[in-house]
């Protein structure tokens, strides 16, 4: 590392603060929410530990501070971080600003130790995608926030950088996100859509059927039951509060965005954000700590949904159970500004709804989220690539359908994850194969053929077979065809030539 660079991302985190204290957001807490950014983006980068614990003025043998801070930001690669959907949901003509000032951390980031292109690749991603979020104007000027409850005000201000939990391992490129507050609209837009949009929004998912039927259920019975009590009649006792069960990389968070823009479509929210947590948020490290831990993200969700991942994870040990009663109380206290929703594995969160009396009878419904099948996955990477302004040929796609389907539909299969995994490699092992074409044509800039999926058999999925050989109609990937376009494979130390160290499995 060098000294320019040290400076670099010095100054990229006080521009931050600087830029978060304009907002009215705390110094210490945008601070360290652009220290754990800058770890998650550099985290697979040779050396980047020992340059960010300079840069941050930490001891030098404090490995696991740099390592806890990635993996509690690894959702921000993917997501916006929690200030900027705070400063989002505001609407303060700040946000743009603050984005900006994240976009320019990350770039300063992705240039700790020796970083390989998929740490460059990444970065461009995250900081593209805190741009975006904020990319919807609010007010013609900036408006600093009034002064933000201790909840927002506290969340990132520790000087220790919160501990992995129980599910950090997921990164995402789901819609999701993946894992932060953020409105109800998918993506992190900010435009409030009516209740069809939103409708028509979960129609166009991929696959999901018995989900989209079961939200749809749930939708109208609450718009009814907001019917009767406008017109002054018996209100029934509904509970809003959801189970989702499924496999990683479902949907589970695109949908719960959904439903919390429908709830709030449906006048039954205030503002329809969500905020996404897992245990590490909810549970402190004494007993005592958990309770005021839990209420403080409860308080941030007022108004929108409290979406929790892994949520058997709390029925572990005492801390978790005190996070569990205490959210059970502040569920009760709040009932008519919050909706939560807990996500898992079927059968471990079947025992989660048992473990305490109030859990069982507050989520009364829960949805199934099914794999995909192969042909919906071959479908999921056809759009996300389409959406990058990338066009798989046909012959790319057959053989995504291949490697997805030789993967077994075990408990913890990727479904959507795998699918995105698979194009992250394949639009860098792209980038290689044309990296001796001067002057590439648009039509091999966008085209993404069957050897730029070559190795991602064995990146993506280990434990993945590799089938016995490609298609009759594909070249094997160690033998481009005489006269086509690809070019020999990258060579062994080439970027993308070897499994590159999987920190986490993206959402």
């Amino acid at each position: 590392m060098t000294g320019s660079t040290t400076d670099s991302l010095a100054a990229g985190l006080d521009a931050l603060v600087a830029v978060g204290r304009a907002a009215g957001l705390d110094a210490a807490a945008v601070r360290d929410e652009g220290e754990r950014l800058a770890a998650a983006v550099a985290e697979s980068a040779p050396g980047a530990a020992q340059a960010w614990l300079d840069v941050t003025g930490r001891d030098a043998t404090a490995l696991t501070d740099f390592f806890a801070a990635a993996g509690s930001a690894r959702r921000w690669r993917h997501a916006p971080t929690d200030l900027l959907t705070t400063l989002i949901a505001a609407r303060s003509g700040h946000a743009a600003p603050y984005a900006d000032a994240l976009a320019h951390v990350v770039s300063a980031a992705c240039d700790q130790g020796t970083p390989t292109l998929e740490v460059v690749a990444a970065a461009s991603v995250t900081a593209a995608v805190q741009r975006a979020a904020a990319a919807t104007p609010f007010s013609p000027t900036p408006t600093p926030l009034s002064p933000l409850p201790p909840a927002a005000r506290e969340q990132s201000s520790s000087p220790t950088p919160t501990p992995l939990g129980a599910r950090e391992q997921s990164s995402s490129t789901e819609p999701g996100p993946d894992r932060t507050l953020t409105t109800g609209v998918e993506g992190g837009g900010t435009a409030e859509k009516s209740f069809d949009e939103l409708l028509a929004e979960l129609d166009a998912l991929v696959g999901l059927d018995r989900v989209k039927r079961e939200i749809r259920q749930q939708a109208e019975v609450l718009r009814v039951e907001r019917l009767r009590t406008d017109a002054g009649l018996t209100r029934p006792s509904l509970t809003r509060h959801l189970v989702f069960v499924g496999n990683p990389g479902t949907g589970k968070t695109t949908v719960a965005r959904l439903v919390a823009g429908l709830y709030r479509a449906l006048g039954l929210l205030s503002s329809g954000h969500l905020v996404e947590v897992d245990r590490s948020e909810l549970v402190a490290g004494y007993l005592g700590q958990t309770a005021t831990k839990t209420t403080e993200v409860v308080t941030k969700a007022l108004g929108g949904v409290l979406f929790i991942d892994e949520a058997y994870s709390l029925a572990e040990d005492q801390y978790g159970a005190e996070a569990v009663n205490t959210l059970v109380k502040d569920m009760e206290d709040h009932r008519d500004e919050l909706v939560v929703i807990v996500a898992g594995y079927p059968l471990p969160m079947a025992r989660f709804l048992t473990t305490n009396p109030g859990l069982e009878s507050r989520f009364a419904t829960t949805i199934a989220f099914d794999d995909y099948t192969d042909a919906q996955l071959r479908e999921i990477f056809a759009l996300a690539a389409r959406k990058a302004d990338f066009e798989p040929s046909t012959e790319a796609l057959d053989l995504v359908e291949q490697i997805v389907a030789a993967q077994p539909r075990h408990e913890g299969f990727g479904n959507g994850r795998l699918a995105r995994n698979l194009l992250d490699r394949a639009v860098l092992r792209h980038a290689w194969r044309l990296r001796d074409v001067p002057a590439p044509t648009v039509e091999q800039l966008r085209t993404l053929l069957p050897a730029d999926l070559a190795t991602d058999v064995e990146d993506v999925a280990t434990d993945l077979p590799v089938p016995d050989g490609p298609p009759a109609d594909v070249p094997p990937a160690d033998v481009p065809a005489p006269d086509g376009p690809d070019g020999p494979p990258p060579p062994a130390d080439a970027p993308g030539s070897t499994p590159a160290p999987r920190t986490e499995e993206p959402a």
